[in-house]
């Protein structure tokens, strides 16, 4: 599959590329403390340069074998980035399904970014890789991606305790999914 590149009204919605590292790196250090209460416990090794592009190099591998999508919304000039997600965990056959995780930088949050990101990727992910779910899980605190999900079309599907550690300790998450009809 070649590289997706999605416009959308304010987004420039791609892969990264190792030539982008440095702009993974800022989005990284910017939002360690904001998103820090949202994902796993950090070394400070995994927001260096070397380990950054890594990843890239990582997720990039895995999107040519269809393993998985990590996706970056820049701005405009492609001189930011704004929001991440990444459909992982791609499984085709009899359950055509992956998940879904996310995050927005602290300074565009409430903006409907990524809304908008999501939105365009979501569909670019039912109509290219013809899925039948997506599922995108979030902590039950976590109020503004219960909404987001909720605008996006995901519907509840049941509780999971000690689900993922999260911030170093097992966190209880709601599971969500969307059919793509």
């Amino acid at each position: 599959m070649e590289m997706p590149e999605l416009k959308t009204q304010n987004l420039i919605i791609t892969l990264l590329k190792p030539d982008d590292v440095r702009l993974l790196v800022n989005y990284q250090n910017d939002n360690k403390a904001y998103l820090a209460k949202w994902e796993p416990l950090r070394t400070d090794e995994y927001y260096t340069a070397q380990e950054t592009k890594k990843r890239i190099e990582s997720n990039l591998e895995s999107f040519k074998l269809g393993h998985s999508i990590s996706l970056v919304a820049f701005n405009k000039n492609k001189t930011e980035i704004i929001a991440l997600c990444t459909f992982s965990n791609i499984v085709h056959g009899a359950f055509q399904a992956c998940h879904l995780g996310y995050s927005i930088s602290e300074t565009y949050q409430g903006k409907g970014l990524m809304f908008e990101m999501l939105q365009s990727a979501i569909h670019f992910v039912f109509e290219e890789y013809k899925l039948h779910r997506i599922m995108a899980n979030y902590m039950p605190e976590n109020h503004r991606s219960a909404r987001l999900l909720h605008q996006l079309g995901f519907e509840k599907e049941g509780l999971a305790k000690a689900y993922l550690k999260i911030a170093g300790e097992w966190q209880d998450h709601l599971l969500t999914a969307k059919l793509s009809s």
